[in-house]
């Protein structure tokens, strides 16, 4: 369980980022993080992740203040993949999937038979396993995006934080991402959040939904509680209507 507990941020002293924001993600559910441009997505995203410290309140998973966790501790319990990540040496697709098993893996020891299996078993899950001899530097955006995401699989953490995974993506994988990810909860009771932009992409997929703007909560709780006509209205200033689908789910349409 990722706990975030009354977190403010601002990278300046008069720039807030982040205003006492809470949330509680679970396991065995997908949390959506939505919100217009600006609105503290990433700078969350990077507070989770460890890689700045909440000015006030507190992160934690499965209770133990993220900050608090050595790398390899925290690299075994949360996997994460960034929004962009650059690569200028020539690895390979398989090389940088195997990375994921880095802190399960003994300094001065090769990765055992359990790491080449859930090596191979990423690539396979994120469709890379046909180009998993290629150098990456000739990879397309949506490519390298999915080799990332194979390397946070192949870490096998029972969290996983994205930043817009399906960003790149063609629509096929886009789908075929975020029920990975729903598989992953339900079947592994892994504990995931996205950060997304596509708010009908949150409606379907996620569990939960947590709506930034202006840096503070400004709704949280089902993706029906949350992305309805009323919040598109006010939050992203865009008149929209309610359509239902089969299974339950409701989608937004925008009234161009």
């Amino acid at each position: 369980m990722i706990e975030i507990q009354h977190v403010s941020f601002g990278y300046a002293e008069d720039v807030t980022i982040l205003k006492d924001v809470s949330a509680r993600f679970l396991p065995g559910r997908v949390a959506g993080v939505i919100g217009p441009n600006g609105s503290g997505k990433t700078t969350l995203f990077r507070l989770i992740a460890g890689l700045e410290t909440p000015d006030a309140g507190t992160i934690t998973l499965n209770g133990a203040p993220i900050r608090s966790l050595p790398p390899k501790a925290l690299a075994r319990q949360l996997a994460v993949v960034p929004q962009s990540a650059h690569m200028d040496f020539d690895f390979t697709v398989r090389d940088i999937v195997m990375m994921g098993r880095h802190a399960h893996i003994p300094r001065f020891h090769h990765p055992g038979t359990h790491d080449v299996e859930a090596c191979e078993h990423a690539m396979r899950e994120t469709g890379v396993s046909a180009f998993a001899d290629k150098f990456v530097t000739g990879l397309s955006g949506g490519e390298w995006q999915r080799v990332l995401i194979a390397r946070a699989l192949c870490q096998e953490a029972g969290a996983l934080l994205l930043d817009e995974p399906v960003s790149n993506l063609d629509l096929q994988y886009q789908l075929s991402t975020l029920r990975l990810m729903r598989a992953l909860a339900r079947e592994k009771n892994a504990c995931v959040v996205c950060i997304l932009h596509t708010l009908n992409l949150a409606a379907h997929y996620c569990d939960d939904v947590l709506l930034l703007w202006h840096g503070a909560v400004y709704k949280s709780g089902t993706p029906e509680e949350v992305i309805t006509p009323a919040t598109l209205r006010e939050v992203y200033g865009v008149e929209a209507t309610a359509c239902p689908l089969p299974g339950g789910k409701t989608e937004v349409v925008p009234l161009y």
